[in-house]
């Protein structure tokens, strides 16, 4: 389940503020997704970056998650992970065929995972995959850059759900 639309409180300590802004974001991409059609979620409306869906922008951020939170700073193995793939390109973005309900759900249960790991481990603590030089960041660093990883592509979201139907607005 999405966690709610509230911002984090005015005054907190630093992981809460930065675990409830990401949360914030998270539950956009959410409500950026309600009530859209299945056909429109996997519905190219930029020529040039078909897989630039709303399906696709989903999948990807719960790549995204997995990799930076599981992966590069666990230490976890990529495994069949398509953000690691080098073929085909952008594999974390190709779903044809994957109901949107399902990418949402899988998102979720990454979210809920990677703010397990958040909840225990300190902000200073770096990385641990010896494969990739990302892994250096501490997780504050990551949890900052998942921050903004997350609203830059909701702000895809909000352009894509306007283009497909007429969709438009913050909570």
């Amino acid at each position: 389940m999405p966690p709610p639309r509230v911002r984090p409180p005015f005054v907190a300590d630093e992981r809460t503020q930065l675990v409830g802004w990401l949360d914030m974001q998270r539950s956009l991409v959410h409500w950026k997704c309600e009530g859209l059609a299945e056909v429109d979620s996997h519905r190219v409306v930029l020529p040039t970056s078909p897989l630039m869906t709303i399906a696709g922008i989903v999948s990807h951020l719960r790549w995204v998650e997995h990799a930076w939170f599981e992966v590069l700073f666990l230490g976890r193995p990529a495994g069949d992970s398509p953000h690691f793939l080098e073929e085909p390109e952008d594999a974390d973005m190709r779903v044809e065929g994957i109901p949107l309900g399902q990418l949402l759900d899988e998102y979720d249960r990454q979210c809920a995972v990677s703010n397990e790991i958040v909840a225990n481990h300190s902000l200073d603590e770096p990385g641990r995959h010896p494969d990739y030089r990302s892994s250096a960041a501490t997780l504050r660093w990551m949890l900052i850059h998942m921050v903004e990883e997350t609203g830059r592509h909701l702000g895809h979201l909000d352009a894509i759900r306007e283009l497909v139907d007429g969709k438009k607005g913050y909570s």
